[in-house]
C-alpha cells in the first residue's frame, strides 16, 4: 500500500474500493491525527507549539500526519503555523456528537458499558 495519505477511491485499510468513509476511518485512526485535529480547534501553531500540545509526539510522526492530513484537505500550514482548513472544521464539528456520546458512555465498574440514552429516549 502506499504511504500517502487514505483518500476516497483508494484501496485503504478495510476496502480496497478506498469507499469515502474507510478513507476517512483510516486517516482518522492513524496514530496521533484525532489528537492533531483536536489541538488544531484553537489558534495556529507552529510545529513547535503543535508538538507541545501534543505531548512530545515524535517529530517524524506529526511530520507525516500534518502531511497526510494536508494532502486531505483537512489541514494547511499558513506559513507561520498549521490551522484546520473549512472542511477541517467541518470534520471537526461533525465529530461533536461522537464526543458527545463518549462523554455520556460510562463503563459499569464490574460489567460491560453501562447503557448510553440518546436525547431521544
Amino acid at each position: 500500500m502506499s504511504r500517502s495519505a487514505p483518500l476516497p477511491g483508494r484501496p485503504v485499510r478495510g476496502s480496497t474500493t478506498g469507499r469515502p468513509i474507510m478513507a476517512l476511518l483510516d486517516l482518522l485512526g492513524r496514530r496521533w491525527a484525532l489528537r492533531i485535529l483536536w489541538e488544531l480547534r484553537t489558534g495556529q501553531p507552529t510545529f513547535r507549539e503543535l508538538r507541545q500540545r501534543c505531548d512530545d509526539v515524535s517529530s517524524s510522526v506529526l511530520s507525516t500526519r500534518l502531511r497526510e492530513l494536508s494532502e486531505a484537505g483537512i489541514v494547511a500550514h499558513t506559513g507561520t503555523g498549521y490551522t484546520l482548513t473549512p472542511a477541517g472544521r467541518d470534520l471537526l464539528t461533525r465529530l461533536r456528537p461522537l464526543s458527545d456520546w463518549a462523554a455520556r458512555w460510562r463503563p459499569a465498574p464490574d460489567g460491560p458499558p453501562a447503557a448510553v440514552i440518546d436525547a431521544d429516549g
